[in-house]
């Protein structure tokens, strides 16, 4: 993203309110131009690094990164698997059933985003599974390396990469 064009408009409107103070509050602005092109800069970065913080909470899981390349942000938008790629993963990739051992259960809470939640019980659902149960096989899964191995995974084709100028 070209931040010239906003620091040029903020010159401008500098200048403009300058030239009602006369001759001597131009030249003060003239002097005051350079310095405030940094400052400038600093701020429109933190302006888009706040909203790029707020769009990435509403985004969940998806997010929204500003890097920078040169002197100029870059906004590097990170979207969250398509509704049909999770539908395959979660129907091609279902985890056999644990096996219960004697060491008994255990209590866990855990704090998920709405759109996650409702995910995850869309899931079990259409595996037939309670939520629970299918958080167990899915948490045994992920954490049992052999079961991940034989686990077929799905790609998808909304990857992009490559620069953009």
């Amino acid at each position: 993203m070209d931040l010239n064009p906003y620091i040029e408009d903020l010159r401008r409107h500098l200048g403009v309110a300058a030239a009602a103070g006369g001759d001597e509050a131009r030249e003060m602005a003239e002097r005051l131009v350079a310095p405030l092109e940094s400052a400038a800069r600093l701020v429109l970065l933190d302006v888009l690094s706040a909203a790029a913080a707020e769009i990435t909470t509403e985004l969940a899981p998806g997010s929204v990164d500003v890097r920078l390349r040169g002197r100029d942000p870059e906004l590097v938008v990170t979207t969250a698997p398509s509704e049909q790629s999770f539908d395959q993963a979660s129907t091609a990739a279902t985890p056999p059933p644990v096996e219960a051992d004697d060491s008994g259960t255990s209590r866990l809470t855990v704090r998920l985003s709405e759109q996650l939640k409702s995910q995850i019980e869309a899931a079990a659902g259409r595996d037939g599974l309670s939520v629970n149960s299918w958080l167990v096989r899915t948490a045994a899964a992920a954490a049992d390396p052999d079961r991940r191995r034989n686990t077929p995974t799905t790609t998808t084709s909304q990857r992009f990469s490559g620069w953009v100028k």
